[in-house]
């Protein structure tokens, strides 16, 4: 403990989701006058839900403000010291402090600590290619990148959009610009959208998007983004170029804004892009501290979410990678979900209690249009990589009992392990009703059920709700019977 402190100073580097979810938890176990706490953000917000941009953007959620869980003036409240637009540029460990800078005014100060936690989130990926930083080219991380995208949709004249990558993000942006009324294509470098996904269910959700009248392009890199004056106004040229410069998060644009993303072998026009490639951990500043990294470059801790080798240091959320309980490995899973506990966790140990996080199973759910896509578990590939041997069934059912009114198709696919009959993995694609179900295979896989074990399982039952198998239970008695078959 600095001993030139009457009380132990805490710094969260981070605020939104893991570190002011730590922040408050430290402050419930710990008042004032035991512990201080001093929270940096580069941004404008805090604790917001980076997962409902899209719906914002697509005006499902009509305030920016409904995303926000807790304003910065609530946090100041409860003797949380949050400063808003300062971002920390330099750890020093040996002294244990941080260098911080203020972005509007660009002065730097030290910040000492007694305990750190590092909650710098994850960075949209910019491909390394011409054009990728005009005008007009947006990632969406944070909701500083929702506005800038709001205000170009607001200001462009012309009326098509280019969306590069087909992930989570990728998926619902070309759903939100459809809603917006614009053009739009997908640009894909996979097999088939999703590839949190196996492809032969990515394939049903291409269906589903080129139903909702958005083209999709599958197999195709993009090498370039091209560059021009035209598709803007007046107005938008004098806001955005600045006599031809704009400076972005550092980064100085020139040539003029984006008129169209090139592939290999062809080119698609375009007035705003948007990068949906994927996001990879912030973790510039721990690179440069020394810090160890996994092999997807995200942070390392134990179970108490404490950074590997550093007794009051600890990590959460985006920047960090996490135990996989299926397949015993380390992943990179960027999700509200997880950074919310894992602050959870910190809060609870950097305020003198003890937490553990015991790792995750890796459950998505999205959806496109009306089209519900879920996720928990290997895939195929996951399971071939960690050298699994594995049985896959595909099943078809419905959400309802089949005579009862409104009752919609679903597809089911269930990974087991070879032999044993552990459940590995469960994939869903379905309209209303299917998405959630994968919270069953959630806690299945959870706790280390066999398929055969999920069969007996005693689910809930009505015709409105589930037909009497429901198909979950249906897929887990398919994949016993193909084990049973092949032991």
């Amino acid at each position: 403990m600095n001993l030139s402190r009457a009380r132990e100073r805490l710094v969260v580097i981070g605020g939104d989701a893991a570190g002011m979810s730590a922040a408050s938890q430290a402050r419930r176990l710990k008042g004032p006058g035991e512990l201080e706490i001093v929270a940096f953000e580069r941004g404008h917000f805090t604790s917001y839900s980076a997962c409902g941009i899209p719906y914002w953007v697509g005006g499902d959620v009509t305030e920016r403000d409904e995303l926000v869980a807790r304003t910065p003036e609530e946090h100041r409240a409860r003797d949380i010291d949050l400063r808003l637009r300062t971002e920390v540029t330099e750890l020093d460990l040996d002294r244990q402090r941080v260098r911080a800078r203020d972005v509007d005014s660009g002065e730097e100060a030290w910040t000492s600590y007694d305990k750190l936690v590092l909650a710098t989130g994850a960075r949209p990926i910019r491909p390394d290619m011409p054009g990728a930083d005009a005008a007009g080219v947006h990632g969406v991380q944070t909701l500083d990148d929702g506005q800038a995208l709001l205000d170009t949709l607001e200001h462009t004249r012309g009326r098509r959009a280019v969306v590069v990558g087909a992930g989570y993000i990728g998926v619902e942006m070309a759903e939100a610009l459809i809603k917006r009324g614009y053009e739009v294509t997908v640009v894909n470098r996979g097999s088939e959208p999703m590839s949190t996904l196996d492809p032969d269910m990515g394939c049903l959700v291409h269906e589903a998007m080129e139903g909702l009248g958005i083209t999709m392009v599958n197999d195709a890199e993009v090498t370039k983004i091209l560059t021009g004056e035209g598709g803007t106004s007046p107005l938008e040229r004098s806001r955005e170029l600045g006599g031809g410069r704009e400076l972005r998060g550092g980064r100085e644009l020139r040539g003029g804004r984006v008129r169209a993303v090139v592939t290999q072998d062809r080119e698609f026009p375009a007035d705003v892009v948007v990068l949906g490639i994927g996001v990879r951990p912030e973790t510039t500043l721990a690179r440069a501290a020394g810090l160890p990294l996994g092999p997807h470059g995200g942070l390392l801790t134990d179970r108490s979410m404490r950074v590997r080798g550093q007794e009051n240091i600890w990590a959460g959320g985006d920047c960090v990678e996490v135990l996989d309980l299926v397949s015993g490995q380390e992943r990179h899973i960027p999700l509200g979900t997880h950074a919310n506990k894992h602050g959870q966790v910190i809060g609870t140990n950097a305020g003198g209690g003890y937490a553990t996080f015991p790792g995750v199973v890796g459950t998505a759910v999205s959806k496109v249009c009306d089209l519900e896509i879920a996720r928990t578990g290997l895939r195929e590939k996951d399971a071939h990589r960690v050298g699994l041997r594995f049985e896959s069934v595909t099943i078809e059912s419905t959400s309802r009992a089949g005579y009862y009114p409104n009752a919609s198709p679903m597809t089911v696919k269930m990974l087991a392990e070879h032999r044993t009959g552990r459940l590995l993995g469960v994939q869903i694609v379905g309209r209303e009703g299917a998405g959630k179900r994968v919270d069953i295979a959630a806690v299945a896989l959870t706790a280390g059920m066999t398929v055969e074990q999920m069969t007996a399982l005693d689910l809930g039952y009505a015709p409105p709700f589930s037909p009497v198998w429901d198909p979950i239970l249906v897929a887990a008695r398919k994949a016993s019977a193909k084990i049973r078959g092949t032991s």
